[in-house]
């Protein structure tokens, strides 16, 4: 069991379910604050670590109120304010669903952390002053949700359809080009604000629990064996037909390549021909 199993088997009671829902609703207050008091932010609420240092604590939580978009006049402003936060939280609700609220939660404040540890190295180190606000937490969000669902299409400027993965590609060689020529303040904040997602897939060394294809296919299995008819057998090899009657050392496995829900024996797992329509003939 690897550590982040561990702690979820400890902690999964204290996670905090649907946390995206909270987390875009501070995102709108921070968009209502930006509309009509936009010092207010910089004022009071953003990680400023020497106001830090004077006691301000509250600046740890209020500086992700800072909402995603900001446009340069009202109306795009509220227009673009509304479409990114509908887009985060249908990013965070779909990763919460496929990794379960815990995870998350801890991908989450790996990113708030690692926003925070920035502030600080850049003040204590660099002796800058950096005003980090969520835009590298939000990426990270899409960076996670690109990696899960590499193929989902995105509409640019509402038009033209762009799959995650090359967004994903052509956001992250921004930032490297930004890494390359920027400060070693900015190379800090970079590394430090998107290591959550590198971590957090290190930490998950079994991918297979958190790959959505692999979730899809143990949903069709529970399904299956549910409705299955009495007397009928639980697990059925296409290509043999042997079932488990036909022996207890047998084990069967779903092909993620092949069209519709076909189950193999351990002897033909790898050796099959993989079905591209379905009704084919596996053999």
């Amino acid at each position: 069991m690897n550590f982040l199993n561990k702690l979820e088997k400890k902690y999964r009671k204290y996670a905090i379910p649907n946390l995206m829902y909270y987390i875009v609703m501070l995102y709108g207050a921070g968009l209502v604050i930006q509309l009509f008091a936009p010092m207010a932010y910089w004022r009071f609420l953003s990680l400023d670590i020497g106001a830090l240092m004077h006691g301000q604590i509250w600046r740890l939580v209020t500086f992700i109120i800072y909402p995603p978009t900001m446009g340069t006049f009202v109306f795009d402003s509220v227009f673009f304010g509304i479409i990114s936060l509908f887009l985060y939280y249908s990013l965070g609700v779909t990763l919460e669903r496929v990794w379960g609220a815990f995870r998350f939660n801890v991908f989450f404040l790996m990113g708030m952390v690692g926003e925070i540890l920035a502030a600080l190295v850049s003040y204590f180190v660099f002796h800058q002053n950096l005003y980090v606000t969520t835009g590298f937490l939000n990426f990270s969000l899409f960076l996670a949700f690109a990696i899960c669902f590499p193929d989902v299409q995105f509409y640019l400027f509402m038009v033209i359809p762009v799959k995650a993965k090359w967004m994903a590609i052509a956001e992250s060689a921004v930032y490297v080009y930004s890494f390359l020529v920027g400060s070693a303040s900015t190379r800090c904040e970079i590394v430090l604000s998107l290591a959550n997602v590198i971590l957090f897939f290190l930490m998950t060394r079994n991918y297979s629990r958190i790959n959505p294809k692999e979730i899809y296919r143990k949903k069709q299995f529970k399904q299956q064996t549910k409705i299955r008819m009495p007397g009928q057998p639980r697990h059925k090899c296409a290509v043999c037909g042997r079932t488990e009657a036909d022996g207890e050392n047998l084990e069967f496995r779903y092909c993620s390549k092949c069209a519709g829900n076909l189950e193999y024996c351990q002897d033909h797992l790898y050796t099959h021909k993989h079905v591209t329509i379905e009704g084919e003939n596996p053999q």
